[in-house]
């Protein structure tokens, strides 16, 4: 029941939202345009505002979806730590793309919005006031990644949500080493910045 809710977890997370929702609202494969990513952030530049809230919406309702599903079976902590893990994998990783998905952001601020919400409630506040101060983006989710695992930490959480946490905040800094260089050059694209 574990492996079969671990994967239940991550096909749930392999929901590509923002291909079908730009395909559907503009014909646009976001896969190649902008960024390549398939994400909310490039579902901005590349479509509007409303289809890039929806996106983020529905990647952070996936990661709660997976998490709620595990909880309502009763799973013990470390399955639905695993779980909510194996969502944001499946986001980042997802079957249906050939492994090419997005970087996880709004798929792990659903997940730990249930697993642990004070510490996202932190690392929301950490991601608003960086994009506010910089209008970057991927900045802002970098430093709320590891905002969360820190106050996931700080705030007591059990073991496997701590190990969990600390895993998706090194993934989601992986799948932001382009940015990281980016940013470093000093190309990097702000929020304002249309593809």
């Amino acid at each position: 029941m574990n492996a079969i809710l671990v994967l239940a977890g991550y096909l749930i997370g392999a929901i590509p939202f923002a291909l079908l929702l730009a395909r559907r609202m503009g014909g646009t494969d976001v896969r190649r345009v902008g960024s390549g990513n398939v994400g909310a952030a490039n579902v901005l530049r590349v479509a509007s505002v409303p289809v890039a809230v929806s996106v983020m919406a529905l990647d952070a309702g996936k990661g709660c979806a997976a998490v709620l599903l595990a909880r309502s079976l009763g799973a013990p902590e470390a399955t639905v730590a695993a779980v909510a893990g194996a969502a944001v994998a499946g986001h980042v990783f997802p079957v249906w793309l050939r492994f090419r998905g997005g970087k996880g952001v709004a798929t792990a601020g659903g997940v730990f919005a249930v697993l642990a919400p004070a510490a996202t409630a932190l690392a929301a506040a950490a991601f608003i006031g960086i994009v506010w101060l910089t209008r970057y983006v991927s900045l802002g989710s970098m430093v709320a990644a590891v905002v969360l695992a820190a106050a996931v930490h700080f705030t007591g959480e059990g073991a496997p949500v701590v190990a969990c946490a600390a895993a998706v905040a090194v993934l989601v800094l992986y799948r932001h080493r382009g940015n990281m260089a980016r940013l470093h050059q000093g190309s990097e694209r702000r929020i304002t910045q249309r593809a």
